[in-house]
């Protein structure tokens, strides 16, 4: 991680741990490891697909990296840390912190073999086994929400229940989304939520392939996710897990 990024995360992950050591009776003594290379080794494991009890030992313990996740994830300090880099960007373009538009998508990646059959489903236009993410970014692509689901699930079904958590931000009443989420999800949002979703289609007489601005904007988010091995496919037991590596 950057000095630069870490600066901006930095005063959020110092109160988490102030809070922590004032409420945890017997938390006194001096922190045996720094939380930024507690950060750092969550990244690691992010980017290079291994497991966490393979750490490299030159990171704290795989104990201690997973104990913070996991903690990190419970308490919304990962949401936390995401509002301040996004809000930054926001800052430096000069832009309202509440965005006005946002952008949706899914995609499909086969599940390995610790996702349970609860847990996953079959994606028959995709041919895939495993979990569908949906992901919801703003229209220059900073992540707003993301959820897994089945791959099965429908995409206008899982946009229904993003659509909801989106609601409480006030200020966007326009949401972008590709073809799949024809049909009912366009008349729920207007009715319900006061929320108009548009449906970015090709153009008539378009041939072969053309980069759409809006739709592209996710589309470039869910390409990034699979640069990202841990995240190539579903690995995780806990669809939870899977939202926290991605956020």
């Amino acid at each position: 991680m950057s000095d630069a990024r870490w600066q901006l995360i930095k005063p959020v992950l110092a109160t988490w741990r102030a809070r922590h050591q004032a409420a945890a009776p017997g938390f006194g003594r001096r922190p045996e490891h720094d939380l930024r290379a507690v950060m750092n080794a969550i990244v690691y494991v992010d980017r290079t697909g291994i497991a966490w009890r393979y750490l490299p030992h030159d990171y704290p313990p795989w104990q201690t990296v997973y104990w913070h996740f996991v903690r990190w994830e419970e308490q919304g300090v990962t949401r936390r840390m995401l509002e301040v880099l996004r809000r930054r960007l926001y800052q430096e373009l000069h832009r309202e912190h509440d965005p006005s538009a946002a952008v949706m998508g899914s995609q499909s990646v086969k599940g390995a073999n610790a996702v349970g059959s609860a847990t996953r489903s079959y994606d028959n236009d995709k041919k895939i086994n495993g979990r569908k993410r949906f992901v919801l970014t703003d229209t220059l692509a900073p992540l707003l929400a993301v959820m897994v689901r089945p791959a099965g699930v429908q995409d206008r079904d899982g946009a229904t229940a993003m659509l909801l958590g989106l609601h409480p931000m006030r200020r966007c009443r326009m949401v972008f989304v590709g073809t799949g989420f024809t049909g009912r999800l366009v008349t729920w949002a207007s009715k319900v939520l006061g929320i108009v979703v548009h449906i970015v289609g090709k153009p008539p007489g378009q041939r072969g392939f053309q980069v759409h601005p809006r739709q592209w904007v996710v589309e470039h988010t869910l390409a990034w996710l699979l640069i990202r091995r841990r995240l190539a496919r579903d690995h995780e037991r806990h669809p939870e897990t899977t939202e926290a590596l991605i956020r």
